[in-house]
């Protein structure tokens, strides 16, 4: 390996740096146009009609557009087609958008919003997931499955009650994690272009180019064939730029209206209500173990506010429980979920995807069952790690597993063991381990199609073009195409033109969501490149008379390995391979394996690989005020083979930094406004002044360990790092406050007021913990019972009704745009 696992410059650093990359808001063009947004001030309403007149004859002014104007719905999964790129006959949360003004100027488009005259009759408002069990008209979606309940999900994999009435041990929990959002630096924009052909080109900062293109082709009900989506570089996406968005609908309906180019660029405040961040959810965890605290059997119950759409949530929902059986091992086990709408901005996926809540109350309730037992919390999760090369309970096949090494490795760093339970009133530390994906096992419209594609060309010069659909969001992904293409063909990753995130010009690739682009992307890209070189190995071997067993490739030559000095240059070898095969262009896809569950919402969960990680942290508890700091950090991360080792770090820490942004600070909370506008739910955090993020000083240090076990799934071995670290942190900074003050804090964030509350308990004779007391009463339908792998099972369920076909809508769902 000449370039994979050593530490090198990023192929797009050097223009980020100096400030020459373009984002979306940087893009201009000849007699562009400006949109802005009317949003709604009420949560829940009826639009009884919008008054434009005013707003139309506004000097500057070319167009003002309503719900009218866009009657066709879309959204990004094909169970969840609910919104309108401006509202139709209701809003359901602030900051809905209702009309749009398209002017000359930002300035003049601006003004003339306020001119802007919408007529609204109030409606019940639905303040959080408790509140829709309560209200269930009326219904803010009547395609929801009861009331305003959006989902109900369940499953039970062997005899879960049994399991309970034998073991020695049972423990249940309750715990919240509130929502927060992704913040990114980089604020949405998107311009829309017609161009002489009356062909659509949208450029925007969107994470999944794929799907924003099939939206396009709904809502605007044009041919998807002239549609061209270019995603620009993103100042970050965490998930927050994965769904199709109001605005980008709007300046694209608005530029084949006008004939000219159309801009817009959220403002912050905007940027917070069009959210899809991280879900608000109730969890209740039971779990039985024997005598020494080994896990017999796990009921988990969630609860997900999922705000006023659909966006990702039934994924979200299912994600909630699916991976809590990777890490370690569950003999039994049963999951039931539900997601409610609310009149909040939607939720949807957040770095990690509906799965650092879960795993939150998982880490936590391990440590309190370490504690109750007597037990040393890394022992008693060394002691029962799922098993590499096995089925799980629901059935997701693990691969590689390093998270042991990941433990030994924080655990020594810290000395955990040593100073565990040990260390003065007011310090702590606390161990958490996690899992996460490596790409999800199916697209979100279900097909054979491949996942992700890359498309070569060798150019006379030397050089070489690499064409993917792949977004780059920050993430490194065109980092990782251009080093795995240069591995294979001995070339440096600067001889290489990475050209991504366009639908005209580079082969499918879904998007930048679920850690699946190093993968999936990146075999694909070894595909290509392994034909390219076979391409370029039969031609310099005929001409060198040598076998192709014989050739190397590095340092820009193809060589005789027995006689390096014997050989050509790679412009030379390219040129006598297109003498001998023609114009030199390749391809490669790839598809990942089929999942073994077999069973309806299997297909949420399966993963070709896993990534794992573990986290031990220090903190520094004032046990008066209840202030908190983290003065250290540890992290181990199952990465399977670093592909570039200072990205990766990076990747780590970047998750560590968000991750105590959430455990800290970081809160989507919303509020009433007074008296005289009670029907009001608003945003109480909605800028940057007010929402609390950590800043370079409260990053404490950060020891990183890389720990590598390639997995044969991955591109060269490699897993994913993009989300698994974020997911420890949270639980790892409960369970050191807990060490250092003796208290619990069953919710995120875990704050001052918090702490000196649980402490005020504590000194009452009470339980020293805050969080929640008990679960609602969702009325849990009868879940899917699936006989676990060990058990007999065949990945089916038991009493699984089967779907009735549906020829019409199945065939309009297989449907594939381009």
């Amino acid at each position: 390996m000449n370039i994979i696992g050593k530490p090198r410059r990023r192929v797009d650093g050097r223009a980020k740096v100096t400030g020459q990359t373009r984002f979306a808001d940087d893009l201009t063009l000849p007699r562009m146009l400006w949109c802005r947004l009317l949003r709604s001030h009420l949560p829940h309403a009826r639009v009884d009609g919008v008054d434009t007149a005013a707003a139309a004859a506004a000097r500057g002014v070319k167009l003002v557009l309503t719900g009218a104007d866009f009657p066709i719905p879309y959204g990004i999964l094909p169970v969840s087609q609910d919104e309108h790129a401006l509202a139709q006959e209701r809003v359901r949360f602030v900051g809905d958008p209702v009309a749009a003004v398209i002017a000359t100027s930002e300035e003049a488009a601006q003004a003339a919003v306020q001119l802007l005259a919408p007529r609204y009759t109030p409606l019940t408002t639905i303040s959080d997931a408790h509140d829709a069990l309560a209200t269930p008209a009326p219904q803010l979606h009547t395609y929801a499955e009861v009331g305003n309940l959006h989902k109900r999900v369940g499953f039970e994999f062997g005899d879960v009650d049994a399991s309970f009435a034998s073991a020695p041990h049972v423990f249940d929990d309750s715990f919240f994690y509130q929502g927060n959002t992704h913040l990114p630096i980089e604020q949405h924009a998107t311009l829309a272009a017609v161009d002489g052909d009356g062909k659509l080109t949208v450029w925007s900062s969107t994470q999944t180019p794929h799907y924003l293109h099939r939206a396009l082709a709904k809502a605007l009900a044009m041919p998807a064939a002239h549609i061209r989506v270019i995603a620009t570089p993103n100042g970050g996406g965490f998930g927050g730029k994965s769904d199709p968005f109001h605005h980008e609908i709007v300046v694209a309906g608005a530029a084949l209206r006008t004939g000219r180019p159309v801009k817009i660029c959220l403002s912050r405040e905007e940027v917070f209500y069009c959210h899809r961040g991280r879900h608000p959810v109730d969890m209740r965890l039971r779990t039985a173990t024997d005598a020494c605290g080994k896990i017999l059997a796990m009921d988990l119950e969630t609860l997900l506010d999922g705000g006023a759409y659909g966006s990702y949530g039934v994924a979200s929902t299912f994600y909630t429980g699916a991976l809590q059986t990777v890490t370690y091992e569950i003999p039994r086990y049963r999951f039931r979920g539900a997601r409610a709408f609310t009149n909040k901005p939607p939720c949807g996926p957040k770095r990690g995807h509906g799965t650092p809540q879960p795993r939150f109350a998982q880490e936590v309730q391990l440590d309190k069952i370490a504690v109750a037992l007597g037990r040393n919390p890394a022992d008693l999760r060394l002691e029962q790690l799922c098993k590499p090369n096995s089925l799980t309970a629901n059935y997701m096949r693990v691969g590689t597993i390093g998270l042991g090494r990941c433990i030994d490795a924080v655990v020594e760093g810290s000395r955990f063991r040593e100073r565990w339970g040990k260390l003065p009133r007011g310090r702590g530390l606390g161990i958490a381990c996690s899992s996460y994906l490596c790409g999800a096992g199916l697209p979100i419209y279900w097909n054979k199609l491949p996942h992700s594609g890359v498309q070569l060309k060798l150019d006379r010069s030397g050089g070489v073009t690499a064409f993917c659909g792949a977004t780059e969001i920050g993430q490194g992904s065109d980092d990782v195409l251009a080093g795995l293409v240069a591995e294979v063909l001995g070339i440096d990753p600067f001889d290489i033109r990475v050209v991504t995130g366009d639908t005209d010009l580079g082969p499918v690739d879904l998007g930048s969501y679920s850690s699946r682009v190093t993968l999936m992307m990146g075999n694909a890209a070894l595909e290509a490149a392994g034909r390219a070189r076979e391409l370029i190995a039969s031609a310099v071997a005929a001409e060198l008379q040598l076998p192709v067993a014989r050739l190397g490739f590095a340092e820009r030559r193809v060589f005789d390995l027995e006689e390096p000095t014997r050989g050509l240059s790679f412009a030379d070898a390219v040129i006598a391979a297109e003498t001998r095969h023609g114009t030199l262009g390749t391809v490669g896809s790839y598809r990942p394996p089929d999942s073994a569950a077999r069973y309806k919402g299997g297909g949420v969960g399966p993963s070709p690989a896993y990534s794992y990680s573990a986290a031990v942290i220090e903190v520094e508890v004032c046990p008066d005020t209840g202030w908190l700091d983290v003065t250290q950090v540890w992290i181990g991360h199952d990465i399977g083979r670093s592909l570039n080792p200072a990205s990766v770090r990076g990747q780590v820490e970047g998750s560590v930094y968000m991750g105590l942004g959430e455990a800290l600070m970081e809160e989507s909370a919303f509020r009433r406004l007074p008296p005289k506008r009670s029907d009001a739910l608003v945003h109480k955090f909605p800028s940057l002044l007010e929402y609390k993020s950590p800043t370079t000083r409260e990053m404490p240090p950060c020891t990183t360990y890389l720990i590598e076990d390639p997995d044969p799934q991955g591109p060269l071995g490699a897993k994913e790092v993009g989300q698994g670290p974020l997911l420890p942190i949270m639980p790892a900074v409960a369970n050191a406050v807990f060490d250092a003050v003796g208290v619990r804090v069953d919710e995120v964030p875990i704050t001052p007021e918090k702490i000196v509350r649980a402490l005020e308990e504590a000194a009452r004779g009470r339980p020293a913990r805050v969080g929640p007391t008990g679960f609602p009463d969702v009325g849990w339908p009868e879940p899917l019972r699936v006989a676990p792998p060990w058990e007999g099972g065949d990945g089916k369920a038991a009493n699984e009704t089967p779907r009735r076909p549906r020829p019409d809508k199945d065939a309009k769902d297989k449907q594939v745009p381009r």
